[in-house]
């Protein structure tokens, strides 16, 4: 996996890192992180412990990004009621790679290029140390609930089943 730390992707989540005074390293993985299960398996840790990116949008396109549990899938209606919306609209990889900079499997919640609201699942307060994607579907790096609330002004919320 040479090279990973080198991607502009994997640097920009370093310098959001470094920018937040957070203290986690991004850790290469030989196998891909790009589900949540996959992460888990090559950390060793429960998948509940993943904190996945996943991004929707709003009628307006503008993008919103929920920070979910690898235990549970995102219930979209709940979070559009909780938000007070219609629906979420579903996004395609282009979508993602021009609002976030990321591609899927790869992405974030920090280091974004455009601004988001974003949600994280209250369900991720139940463990001491959550991982996230850094950049590339082979990076993590390891965070907390409080951190990724501090560095993302994210809501907290329940969004999954």
């Amino acid at each position: 996996m040479d090279g990973v730390l080198e991607k502009a992707a994997v640097k920009r989540v370093q310098e959001a890192l470094t920018h937040h005074s957070l203290s986690g390293q991004i850790k290469v993985l030989s196998d891909s992180a790009r589900t949540a299960q996959d992460a888990a398996s090559a950390l060793g840790i429960e998948v509940g412990q993943i904190a996945s990116s996943l991004i929707f949008k709003f009628d307006d396109e503008s993008p919103l990004l929920v920070i979910t549990s690898g235990r549970h899938r995102v219930n979209t209606d709940l979070v559009a009621k909780n938000l007070g919306v219609e629906k979420l609209g579903r996004v395609d990889a282009d979508y993602v790679k021009e609002k976030s900079g990321f591609s899927i499997g790869g992405v974030a919640p920090i280091g974004w290029l455009s601004p988001a609201t974003i949600l994280i699942d209250q369900a991720l307060s139940d463990y001491d140390v959550v991982w996230a994607a850094a950049g590339h579907p082979h990076a993590v790096y390891p965070t907390t609930y409080a951190e990724l609330i501090a560095c993302t002004d994210a809501k907290p919320m329940v969004v999954g089943d």
